[in-house]
C-alpha cells in the first residue's frame, strides 16, 4: 500500500496565500501560472560532428609487426 502524505495548510513562497497542499513549494495556482509562462516547443539543435582528439602517441609495442 503507498503512503499518501496528508494535506497541510502552508503559505506559497511564490504568491504568500495560505494554501492546502500535500507537499510545500508554490501553490496549485502559481505552478499553473509558471508553466504557462516557461512553456516551450522542443526544437532541433544541429551541432558539428564529435571528432576525438588524438592525445596518445601509439608505443612500439601497439606498432610492432608479427
Amino acid at each position: 500500500m503507498i503512503d499518501v502524505p496528508e494535506t497541510q495548510t502552508l503559505t506559497c513562497p511564490r504568491c504568500g496565500a495560505g494554501v492546502t497542499e500535500r507537499f510545500y513549494g508554490p501553490c496549485t495556482g502559481c505552478r499553473i501560472e509558471l508553466r504557462v509562462k516557461y512553456l516551450s516547443e522542443g526544437r532541433v539543435v544541429e551541432v558539428a560532428e564529435y571528432v576525438p582528439k588524438m592525445n596518445v602517441t601509439p608505443n612500439a609495442v601497439a606498432l610492432k609487426d608479427d
